[in-house]
């Protein structure tokens, strides 16, 4: 069974309403902007997590050569990891960074 789907399409972020482009190169996973992003897939790109809550940005950790945004669920409290992206808002993942 396949693993990751690759979808990559615009979409309008529900935590902070701005119109999010799709990737230049990988998937877009998550807002630039506000760097929330929402709980819809089990395995990558799949669309098939019945949650659909909002994932919070909450901590940076460090994934090969880059960084991952750590986030918590704001409905069912778990936790997910998406890399980020070289367009992301850096002071956002700087303070979250710092935070850790």
């Amino acid at each position: 069974m396949k693993k990751f789907n690759m979808l990559n399409e615009d979409f309008i972020c529900e935590n902070c309403g701005q119109f999010v482009s799709k990737s230049k190169y990988t998937a877009r996973d998550h807002c630039p902007y506000c760097l929330y992003s929402k709980h819809v897939d089990i395995n990558p790109g799949d669309r098939l997590n019945d949650c659909k809550g909002l994932l919070e940005p909450i901590g940076i950790e460090k994934f090969k050569d880059t960084y991952k945004i750590i986030y918590r669920c704001q409905k069912c409290h778990q936790n997910h990891k998406n890399i980020i992206h070289d367009d992301d808002n850096m002071d956002l993942i700087i303070k979250l960074s710092v935070n850790n």
